[in-house]
């Protein structure tokens, strides 16, 4: 019997340069993950966690007032090898789904896994929310994802840049939209002419 499915929404928040130019060997480092795992439609577990860059441990004071965050903060997170080893925790489940609302924070995850040589944490299959969203609504730019959840008349979650409030957000985005297709997929009520087989009432009109 095949395990039941399991999404994992998965959100980073990264160090960002101090203006438009990027010093020397920069790269965006993960700071921040939110993830949130789903099992049978039911939020299994949740875990966050702040995480210590390696390449660039000062976060530039764009990053900081952008993220409302603060280098004790940082300072105090977990390495980048302990967040490897909770990913591919989260990950170990025979039919997962990693879910994210644009596709920076698996380009950004690869790309620090690469610097740290460290194997990449997930075997699984990967949808990208926002593309999804804009396809199913038609939309020429991919929208934000607080923007997302405006738009459906709804609150994202706690706050934004907050790496496990934009998880939750995203998750909460995804049942709005599946909720939809699903009311999109529900087969007309049939009409009086599918009730009816008109060729049986015209012969007994015609006997």
């Amino acid at each position: 019997m095949e395990a039941p499915q399991q999404l994992i929404f998965v959100d980073f928040e990264f160090t960002m340069p101090e203006g438009k130019a990027n010093p020397r060997g920069f790269y965006p480092e993960i700071i921040e993950v939110g993830i949130v795992s789903v099992i049978n439609q039911t939020a299994h577990r949740q875990f966050s966690s702040y995480v210590r860059p390696v390449q660039f441990p000062f976060l530039t004071n764009r990053c900081k007032s952008f993220l409302n965050i603060s280098q004790s903060q940082v300072n105090s997170g977990i390495s980048f090898l302990d967040l490897i080893a909770i990913l591919k925790d989260f990950g170990n489940y025979p039919n997962t789904t990693v879910i994210t609302w644009g596709n920076m924070d698996m380009k950004v995850l690869r790309q620090n896994c690469l610097k740290n040589n460290v194997e990449f944490p997930f075997h699984a299959k990967f949808r990208d929310l926002s593309m999804e969203y804009k396809k199913f609504f038609g939309d020429r730019n991919q929208t934000g994802l607080w923007k997302a959840v405006e738009e459906y008349g709804k609150k994202g979650t706690g706050r934004h840049h907050c790496a496990l409030d934009d998880a939750l957000t995203t998750y909460n985005i995804y049942n709005l939209v599946e909720n939809d297709k699903r009311y999109l997929q529900k087969p007309a009520p049939p009409t009086i002419g599918d009730r009816i087989d008109f060729s049986k009432v015209m012969n007994k009109f015609a006997t």
